[in-house]
């Protein structure tokens, strides 16, 4: 079935467009459930279990896939990710909005996705017959989108009752907007947010450290003293911007003294490249890498980079004001030459949060559920996060997301993500290294693997014709004895005109490695092998990197 919109444009010339675009419609799209008689099991790549086997639910007692809404990816993930939950339903709304506003999330969720144990799948809504939906007049894109998931959603649950001779496997829909959950519960689809969903799970208590907390109510601390000035709108800034007014760039905490940053700003302004902030108020809120916009004080107002090193010891919200005398320390007095621009933080223009590797901050009040994280890294703030596993996590480096940082709490709040093992082991130390530099070093997934060539290997006709054979040649390695990936080679031969010719020879990889695909994609990420002690990361699956693009001897390769 083909759908066409006919509309036309106005070119800047002044002449008229005629754009018609087309919207194909299929009716052998399946639903992901193995053995469907409805639409005879037709799916692509991984597959929903015929019967889940989710954790116990008390409030979805019955078997039942899970269909979650955009914000849900975007801001749960962690908890979607953890082995507990399977059998998820992903709409291609979802994901096609996932990658226009998180290209982080999304990478994490199609990596989900092509997990075969997780059992997720992706669902094609906006091809299939159905579930397409067009938007209406003066309906925004959102709420578009929010109709096509709830379309989506019900259309599943009808069409699983002819798959299930009992009518007991459902789809419930989860997302934490309350419109939408009350417009889902109306048109009878099962609809709860995530935190009932996970609260329900009653043999999985741990999941509920993993969500992350979004509502300023949630959020907020119980003294409710206002501490930060609050940020300006995004609009704002960006008119403050154009004008003048306020200056963008990004922010950069100092490792020896958290009361100082500097933000290095973007653009050709050679004047006033880099501007000192210094006071916790003057920081508002930033996080290091962030990219904020800030208002230059006036010169009366600048001061010098301060010698003292200062690190955070965990202070209480009530302590705020010893804080400020600790500020005022650092204003010493120092010739005028040694002044430099100086301003505060009026807003965030971007958040480039991420998760944090550090270890819980030792605490007198064990029973306690609210807890202090100290990152490994220094630039970055402590994190209140609440767990109920503070007695298992002490002593153990884990993995903590920033949620949100109101007004009226001293530290950003956060969540539990993952617990990386005891403080002191290699493995464990090895993971923090890795996690904090950002280096790719998760197992090569099987959409990676696929397009390895098949064993065994050898050379074909087409290659003799297209290539020059020189293996009558003495080809000499000059990688380390011991090595595993001998990839770089030479030879030297004398000319019959007496002149010397030297060949220098490397493992032709990309014959194995064709451009675009997932392996190209994956190696491209990684751009190198990393090498730790007794341990290393490859740019490419052992079986190219220790085997066919390892210039053995007396074993044919390519050139």
């Amino acid at each position: 079935m083909l759908k066409s919109k006919t509309f036309l444009k106005k070119t800047r010339a002044g002449g008229v467009m005629k754009i018609v675009r087309e919207h194909y419609l299929r009716d052998d799209i399946g639903c992901g459930a193995p053995g469907c008689a409805a639409c005879g099991g037709a799916h692509e790549g991984p597959a929903l279990e015929p019967q889940p086997q989710d954790p116990a639910s008390s409030v979805c007692p019955q078997p039942h896939y899970l269909l979650p809404d955009t914000n849900v990816l975007l801001h749960q993930i962690d908890v979607l990710e953890d082995p507990a939950i399977r059998n998820v339903i992903v709409l291609q709304t979802v994901l096609q909005e996932v990658r226009n506003r998180s290209a982080p999330v999304y990478k994490r969720i199609r990596d989900v996705t092509n997990n075969q144990e997780k059992h997720f799948y992706t669902f094609t809504n906006e091809h299939h017959r159905e579930t397409y939906v067009e938007q209406e007049q003066g309906e925004n894109a959102n709420d578009r989108n929010d109709r096509a998931i709830r379309v989506a959603a019900k259309w599943y649950n009808e069409h699983l009752k002819k798959m299930s001779a009992d009518n007991q496997l459902q789809v419930i829909f989860i997302t934490n907007d309350r419109r939408n959950k009350e417009k889902a519960i109306e048109e009878g689809i099962p609809a709860f947010t995530c935190e009932e969903y996970v609260k329900s799970l009653t043999a999985n208590p741990e999941l509920i450290d993993r969500l992350a907390c979004l509502s300023e109510e949630g959020n907020e601390i119980e003294s409710g003293k206002i501490i930060f000035s609050e940020h300006l709108p995004l609009s704002k800034l960006q008119q403050g911007i154009k004008s003048g007014t306020y200056l963008q760039g990004t922010f950069r905490a100092s490792r020896e003294n958290y009361l100082e940053a500097t933000v290095w700003i973007h653009g050709d302004n050679e004047e006033n490249k880099e501007i000192i902030l210094q006071g916790l108020k003057h920081l508002n809120r930033a996080v290091h890498e962030d990219i904020v916009a800030v208002e230059l004080l006036p010169k009366s107002q600048w001061v010098a980079p301060s010698s003292v090193v200062l690190h955070d010891e965990g202070q209480n919200e009530e302590d705020v004001e010893k804080e400020e005398e600790t500020e005022r320390m650092l204003k010493t007095a120092v010739s005028e030459k040694m002044l430099k621009p100086t301003g505060r933080v009026v807003g965030i223009i971007k958040r480039n949060w991420r998760p944090y590797c550090g270890m819980l901050s030792k605490s007198d009040i064990k029973e306690s559920r609210r807890h202090l994280f100290t990152p490994a890294d220094k630039r970055i703030p402590r994190i209140r996060i609440e767990t109920r596993q503070a007695s298992t996590l002490e002593g153990r480096r884990i993995i903590v997301a920033i949620d949100g940082w109101p007004r009226n709490s001293r530290y950003p709040n956060g969540h539990f993500v993952r617990n990386l093992g005891d403080v002191g082991e290699k493995e464990t130390e090895t993971e923090v290294l890795l996690l904090e530099h950002d280096v790719p070093h998760q197992p090569f997934s099987q959409a990676v693997l696929s397009f390895l060539p098949k064993m065994p290997w050898s050379i074909t006709e087409k290659d003799m014709k297209n290539r020059e054979d020189l293996r009558h040649l003495c080809i000499c390695s000059v990688d380390p004895p011991g090595c595993t990936d001998i990839d770089d080679a030479l030879h030297c031969r004398e000319l019959e005109n007496g002149n010397l010719e030297v060949g220098v020879h490397i493992a032709d990889v990309s014959h194995f490695i064709r451009p675009g695909n997932a392996l190209d994609q994956e190696s491209a990420r990684r751009g190198t092998t990393v090498y730790l002690c007794e341990k290393r990361i490859d740019m490419v699956p052992e079986l190219l990197s220790s085997n066919l693009c390892s210039l053995k001897c007396d074993v044919d390769r390519h050139l």
